[in-house]
């Protein structure tokens, strides 16, 4: 049997990247980074913050206070970057923002979602282009499971780069918080 010789520019790193208006950040987003980057064996995990949740009315604290608060949250896992590249890339769509990282980068990406995202993905900008690009990883939310598996993009995915992960669950959200 003859093996194949990897030569350098064939090994990709694996990058997850888990984009939101994180307003504000938990341990629920945490928590699911920590889950994929051990399941995935992931190098790193850039945590992509955005000004404006395109669904969303508008974030109750600034962007500063949650760029801030996700590296507070975020100090002892050194494997996760806070980032803002919506002004580097000059748009908010999370096709763009796949786009920029695999033209800068030789990594395979991993886009990791909440169940509840994934409901209505099949309504993102060119929310199919997304899923031929990255793998994606949908993670199990408290009250989600089953609008989630019954959603377009579920039915209709690829087995091969769409995996729905059940964990032990943070039962916890943003909007959770914000009523705090």
């Amino acid at each position: 049997m003859k093996l194949k010789v990897m030569v350098q520019s064939e090994i990709k790193d694996k990058i997850g990247v888990l984009g939101g208006s994180f307003d504000p950040p938990h341990k629920g987003h945490l928590a699911i980074s920590v889950e994929a980057k051990k399941r995935y064996n992931l190098k790193k995990i850039i945590w992509a913050i955005t000004e404006k949740n395109p669904f969303k009315n508008k974030s109750e604290n600034s962007l500063f206070k949650r760029i801030k608060d996700c590296k507070k949250l975020t100090i002892k896992k050194k494997y996760i970057q806070i980032k803002f590249l919506e002004k580097v890339i000059k748009s908010n769509k999370t096709i763009d923002l796949i786009n920029f990282l695999k033209k800068n980068s030789n990594s395979e990406i991993y886009f990791i979602m909440g169940a509840d995202n994934l409901i209505n993905f099949h309504k993102w900008h060119k929310s199919k282009e997304i899923s031929k690009k990255c793998n994606i990883l949908v993670f199990d939310r408290q009250g989600y499971k089953r609008k989630s598996l019954k959603s377009k993009t579920y039915i209709n995915k690829n087995p091969n780069n769409l995996e729905f992960i059940e964990f032990k669950k943070v039962n916890i959200s943003s909007s959770q918080l914000r009523k705090i």
